[in-house]
């Protein structure tokens, strides 16, 4: 019967007892007890990666000796990304659970849609601090242009703040994978001014820092307040970012480290909520 059930194909319990030919009132038994089966649900991820695309593996591989080999590598690291942020966001499932007893009724709600008043924010951190934000201008497509001259403006901010790493050049950018991040003029930018990259695995939100730390602790709030105004947006992601504490982006940056561990151990695809020892 395992073997039945571990077919490529979805079965119902009555098709389970028609198969093997037993009575349909013990199937659930046997699954349960004696099998110690469970039913259980396909886990959602961001894509099915093909074999030249899955190279999660050997990209954390490659970090971590990095890491290991050389204790100023993470400090020299700068990263950083773009997302949207919305006058009020969908709560997550925590935040709007309570403690209740047996007897109380079920909780409901209904189903929040994102607002849509809306700002597309592009920030970059270290082991340190917020290095640079900037709001991007409505209707302003995010591309290869664009980009570079974003990457410009980072570099140029860092006499101020990273004046040691602006003059030597010691400084290693971690982005993401997405086209203006690959773009011949961002590569040819980051080659003209000696700025290394680290690479990022396609499709790898669960192994980048902006989005599993910094864009989920900026939206907290958005998810509790209704913000109607463009301005009003701004003035609170800016507030947010300026509350995070040093402490705070070097536990992110040994998250980091440990989700490298975590993909190589795993040898999964995703393994964001999948049990691990």
């Amino acid at each position: 019967m395992r073997e039945i059930i571990r077919a490529d194909r979805r079965l119902t319990i009555r098709e389970v007892a028609e198969e093997v030919r037993i009575a349909f009132s013990t199937c659930p038994k046997i699954l349960t007890e004696d099998l110690q089966m469970r039913r259980v649900t396909a886990k959602f991820v961001p894509r099915l990666l093909t074999v030249e695309q899955n190279d999660r593996v050997s990209i954390c591989t490659d970090l971590r000796d990095r890491a290991q080999n050389n204790p100023n590598f993470m400090s020299s690291v700068i990263t950083g990304e773009e997302c949207w942020v919305y006058g009020c966001d969908t709560e997550t499932k925590q935040m709007s659970s309570q403690w209740n007893t047996a007897s109380s009724p079920q909780l409901k709600k209904t189903q929040q849609l994102k607002s849509n008043v809306k700002k597309r924010l592009i920030a970059f951190f270290d082991i340190d601090w917020l290095v640079r934000h900037e709001y991007v201008l409505r209707g302003q497509t995010i591309n290869k242009e664009f980009y570079k001259t974003a990457l410009q403006r980072l570099r140029d901010v860092l006499r101020r703040p990273r004046p040691e790493k602006w003059r030597s050049g010691n400084w290693i950018l971690h982005h993401d994978s997405f086209p203006a991040d690959r773009a011949d003029t961002t590569n040819e930018f980051l080659a003209k001014h000696n700025i290394p990259s680290l690479p990022h695995p396609p499709y790898s939100p669960d192994l980048a820092s902006c989005d599993f730390f910094l864009f989920p602790q900026l939206k907290k709030t958005m998810k509790v307040h209704q913000f109607y105004y463009i301005e009003e947006i701004q003035a609170n992601v800016t507030r947010q970012l300026r509350a995070i504490t040093k402490s705070d982006y070097q536990r992110c940056f040994r998250q980091w480290q440990e989700l490298w561990n975590k993909c190589i151990q795993t040898q999964e695809h995703y393994f964001e909520g999948d049990k691990t020892n």
